[in-house]
């Protein structure tokens, strides 16, 4: 059985000084869940939300948030993210020593846990994982930013992970994040990804956020092998 399709929004376009509002428009629109990108200045170039900020806005949604960790040492904020209400943690392959400590602290903590692959880490990082993540997140724009392109050449690494996802039983998610929009949700899709996350796409639509939300799904659907 596929995977359930999901698209699921990146506030990081969102109006910060209006997170409540947005967060609540999002889940109008008919989004599957909101994604935090968490940002520390230091393996990325930029600085976002802590958890605090996720916590304010938790109680406004229904829909799950998940947390990107881009973050060095995300053993240290695990707790945090998951007390704010994060029902799944991301972590960058590229910023633990001890994956599967990090993972199992995840778990322990009673979320679900994904991985998180830069357009340079090679699949087969998490090939060895399989048996303990929830995830995965093959990244096609290096982070840090939102409104960069989409990086078509990751499509392969996409297909060459929904393949080993299938062989090892098909329970766990894949997910692509990093321009996606209209023209480039197709491929992700195509590839095998069933969790999709826009976020300029989605705030650029000028028939609003449940037109995007709908014409981004419909795309995906048709793609979907």
């Amino acid at each position: 059985m596929a995977r359930p399709l999901q698209i699921v929004p990146s506030v990081l376009p969102a109006d910060f000084a209006r997170l409540g509002e947005e967060v609540a428009a999002l889940e109008k629109a008919g989004v599957d869940g909101i994604q935090w990108d968490i940002m520390d200045g230091r393996f990325v170039p930029n600085l976002t939300f802590g958890p605090d900020v996720v916590a304010s806005v938790r109680s406004l949604v229904t829909v799950p948030f998940e947390a990107h960790l881009m973050i060095e040492d995300p053993d240290t904020m695990i707790n945090r993210f998951v007390e704010a209400g994060c029902e799944l943690i991301i972590v960058h392959a590229e910023t633990t020593r001890h994956l599967h400590r990090t993972l199992g602290m995840i778990r322990d903590l009673g979320a679900r846990s994904g991985v998180a692959l830069n357009p340079g880490t090679p699949a087969e990082v998490v090939r060895p994982l399989l048996d303990m993540i929830d995830m995965v997140l093959v990244m096609t724009v290096n982070p840090g930013f939102g409104g960069q392109s989409y990086i078509a050449s990751m499509e392969p690494k996409i297909a060459e992970v929904a393949e080993w996802i299938a062989a090892a039983g098909g329970g766990i998610d894949l997910e692509v994040d990093g321009g996606i929009g209209p023209a480039t949700i197709a491929g992700a899709a195509a590839a095998g990804a069933n969790v999709l996350v826009a976020g300029t796409a989605l705030y650029r639509d000028p028939e609003g956020l449940a037109h995007a939300v709908t014409d981004l799904r419909s795309r995906a659907e048709a793609a979907r092998p």
